[in-house]
């Protein structure tokens, strides 16, 4: 991974590598951005609770596993640190939300709910489906929800292998926007975007999260890229954003942020 990370630094660009109009304001009014406000605030101060906390719980884990704790035992501060995502990619994410405004949101992978968060303040309207292999996790993900009165988020529990595709057929609607940050290896991977895809539209935006986590997780992205579904993809390193705008030539950025 430190190897990849410097080819991505070589390669990666600013504003001035850009020549889609756009890419260059999304880059500029949204992912290059530093911001605050009330729920960013409200969303730290969680974060902070939760890093303090030495309270166990047992974990299911159905994904490639952790790279730090082999246990299923695991302190609530040690998952905070280092499963759930940083801020600056949770504050990144309502920033997509509040430029694209989506309506119905599936994020694959609830963890403890705080990137979660994020996603259902930056649009209290949207539905937002969440889906989680661990009965723990997803039990304090959902007191988490309660607690910062999130109301829009419904958190589906079990193998994602088998929920995704049952709540998928029971959908009205397209996949406005999907974040997945569940099983890190290439077929689960490749699967969740294939399943999908049908319900992605012109305007729809998925985030595949760690792309770099693994070479299995660099192959499903490189699959993605290379998708003729997909037009504009914008590598950020921590995390892979992919667009299906007809309108625009296909393309892949590598951009800094």
């Amino acid at each position: 991974m430190i190897a990849a990370y410097f080819k991505y630094l070589f390669h990666s660009g600013n504003a001035h590598a850009i020549h889609s109009p756009f890419v260059f304001d999304l880059y500029n009014r949204v992912i290059n951005v530093k911001d605050h406000n009330e729920d960013y605030a409200r969303i730290k101060e969680l974060r902070k609770k939760l890093l303090s906390s030495t309270e166990v719980i047992e974990i299911v884990d159905l994904g490639a596993g952790s790279r730090v704790n082999k246990s299923n035992k695991r302190k609530i501060k040690t998952i905070t640190r280092n499963a759930e995502k940083p801020e600056k990619f949770g504050r990144l994410f309502y920033r997509l939300i509040q430029n694209f405004q989506p309506q119905n949101i599936i994020e694959l992978g609830t963890s403890l709910g705080l990137t979660t968060l994020y996603l259902s303040k930056a649009n209290s309207t949207a539905r937002i489906t969440s889906f989680e292999g661990c009965p723990q996790t997803a039990a304090k993900a959902r007191e988490h929800f309660a607690n910062m009165g999130a109301t829009n988020i419904e958190v589906v529990l079990g193998n994602i292998d088998q929920t995704l595709p049952d709540k998928l057929r029971d959908l009205s609607q397209k996949i406005d926007f999907l974040y997945v940050d569940a099983n890190h290896r290439y077929e689960p991977t490749v699967r969740y975007f294939e399943d999908c895809l049908p319900y992605a539209h012109n305007n729809s935006v998925f985030i595949f999260d760690d792309i770099y986590w693994s070479k299995e997780m660099t192959a499903a992205w490189k699959y993605i890229k290379a998708h003729p579904g997909v037009t504009v993809t914008i590598d950020l390193f921590w995390v892979g954003i992919v667009f299906f705008r007809a309108e625009q030539v296909k393309e892949d950025f590598v951009l800094r942020i």
